[in-house]
């Protein structure tokens, strides 16, 4: 007797066909569409410059401070529109974006740095402590230098307290924006074992930004390429990792003279492509 299939996850976040300008004027995301399932890793790969961090902040509704806005195209959160939303509206949703660059609060110990994140859940003491230990079951290492002011501790140290600040607000989803930015190897294998842990135990969805594709391809489900603010190509992490163009422009398995995927002819594209 045949197994039955297992249902498809629902979808929980939806991008559809945004574009994103700064100061009225410069074109940064050009019809970009991506989706997220329910309980899934997701990465958003490319090289620097490619709209991926756009592509979270315009998500978390973070681009008004830097003078963007999405003038096309909509973004869903549980079928909810939340173009409109503020970003606090998204945090008390289960949307927690976790920057670029950790920005920790320098002059607040680790313990102090992950209380901020409870600050919206009006917690009794019980339930903040059963929260911390949560966070320190994950984070081992932040609980021995609880006491420590963040700006003190190492790079890792700062990702791991951003990423532990996030999961006290008891997020749905996270989005992670560069985890691996200097970071020795070994650290960054940490805190992608870390971020699967969340993704398996609590059911945490993630979209990650990530210029690291090897690592994020390994840990990923599915996989979306930003080139020049647009999606290139995407499909199942384990698939992208195995095609010739991704080994060769990002991956660097091979050694050939094209320079992007604009110039190849013949590279397989799953749903689009954009000219």
């Amino acid at each position: 007797m045949d197994k039955p299939l297992s249902p498809e996850p629902a979808v929980l976040l939806s991008v559809n066909g945004i574009e994103v300008i700064y100061n009225h004027v410069i074109l940064v995301l050009k019809g970009v569409s991506l989706s997220v399932p329910e309980g899934n890793i997701v990465a958003l790969l490319g090289a620097n410059g490619a709209g991926k961090t756009t592509t979270l902040r315009a998500i978390s509704n973070l681009l008004r401070g830097e003078r963007g806005e999405v003038t096309k195209g909509n973004i869903e959160y549980r079928g909810e529109r939340i173009e409109r939303l503020t970003p606090s509206d998204l945090v008390q949703r289960g949307v927690i974006q976790v920057m670029e660059g950790r920005h920790c609060f320098a002059h607040l110990t680790i313990e102090e740095n992950l209380l901020t994140g409870a600050y919206t859940r009006k917690l009794s003491r019980a339930e903040l402590n059963g929260a911390l230990d949560r966070v320190y079951q994950y984070f081992p290492r932040l609980k021995h230098r609880r006491g420590t002011q963040a700006g003190y501790t190492s790079g890792g140290e700062q990702q791991m307290t951003a990423i532990g600040r996030a999961l006290m607000a008891d997020p749905r989803m996270i989005l992670l924006d560069e985890p691996s930015m200097g970071l020795a190897p070994q650290i960054v294998e940490e805190i992608f074992e870390i971020v699967r842990d969340l993704n398996q135990r609590e059911g945490v969805s993630f979209l990650l930004a990530e210029q690291n594709t090897n690592i994020a391809l390994r840990y990923a489900d599915y996989g979306y390429i930003l080139e020049n603010g647009r999606v290139m190509m995407d499909g199942a992490a384990r698939n992208l990792a195995e095609n010739e163009d991704v080994k060769e422009f990002y991956l660097g398995v091979s050694g050939g003279g094209r320079q992007n995927f604009r110039d190849t002819k013949f590279y397989r594209r799953r749903k689009r492509w954009l000219a």
